[in-house]
């Protein structure tokens, strides 16, 4: 990944949904349990209007969204998946920046937040989101929720 104009970032479409989908189907088990591709499927329907796609060279090799809490202070980073082959190669990092700096554009958000397991939490500890809270077995037997988060002002101040 030397040439870092190869990776574009879009928003998703729905022609996008089978090739999500089966990045999904690629990191389970390892990262996601099988119960999750409802969800997926869910949060695809109803709740991905800040959701993209990661490119390389025209193929999407990952994925990742935001949503905001319901009072709107709270940015929320959702459903990272990338392939298995992509993955150590920088592809997260950039569409995590991505998303932190869209985030930041949108007023009255006051904290940066993802829940995601015991896999990967320390991926998000590298941007500086602290970890809060962890529950075991959350999003299935194996699988526990880690949550973390940091007030937005610390990424202002990046």
């Amino acid at each position: 990944m030397s040439n870092m104009n190869q990776i574009s970032i879009r928003e998703h479409q729905a022609t996008d949904r089978e090739r999500i989908i089966t990045l999904l189907r690629l990191n389970t088990p390892a990262y996601f349990s099988p119960a999750e591709e409802e969800d997926l499927i869910d949060y695809l329907d109803h709740f991905a209007d800040n959701y993209y796609v990661l490119e390389v060279n025209g193929e999407v090799l990952g994925c990742g969204g935001f949503n905001l809490s319901q009072d709107g202070e709270i940015g929320k980073i959702s459903w990272d998946i990338f392939h298995p082959d992509s993955q150590g190669k920088g592809l997260g990092t950039a569409l995590t920046r991505f998303r932190i700096e869209k985030i930041k554009e949108i007023a009255g958000v006051k904290t940066i937040s993802v829940r995601t397991s015991q896999l990967v939490y320390k991926f998000y500890e590298k941007f500086g989101l602290e970890l809060r809270e962890v529950v075991k077995d959350y999003w299935d037997i194996g699988f526990d929720l880690y949550r973390l988060d940091r007030d937005i002002d610390f990424f202002n101040l990046k």
